[in-house]
């Protein structure tokens, strides 16, 4: 659950970044597009790896489990906020955010085990 608050947080914070670059800078929202993915991606592996070192172990159970809440909070915000479903698009995108989640709960697991 800690992992996905600090998800949560980060991105919000990231959010809050993006924001006022467009806002006070002349950039407009797609040639930033390739940096909030990027940042979307660090997030969430962020979020994996505290979440895998909390667990202490199954870093890929805790880090997915991680992974999947957010997807599901983001799936439940667009369809029950804006009244829209998914594309495939934005399907592929969350099925890289959970193995990044992964991904980063084994590193959080495998760093902090003690031998």
């Amino acid at each position: 659950m800690y992992g996905t608050l600090v998800i949560f947080v980060f991105a919000a914070v990231c959010s809050l970044v993006f924001s006022l670059i467009l806002r006070f800078s002349s950039l407009n929202e797609s040639s930033l597009q390739l940096s909030i993915t990027i940042a979307s991606f660090l997030v969430l592996f962020s979020g994996g790896f505290i979440s895998g070192k909390l667990s202490g172990k199954k870093g890929w159970l805790s880090g997915g489990a991680t992974g999947l809440l957010y997807s599901a909070v983001m799936m439940m915000y667009q369809y029950l906020g804006y009244n829209t479903g998914f594309h495939w698009e934005q399907l592929i995108y969350h099925l890289c955010f959970i193995i990044t989640a992964m991904m980063g709960g084994i590193l959080g697991v495998n760093i902090y085990s003690r031998k």
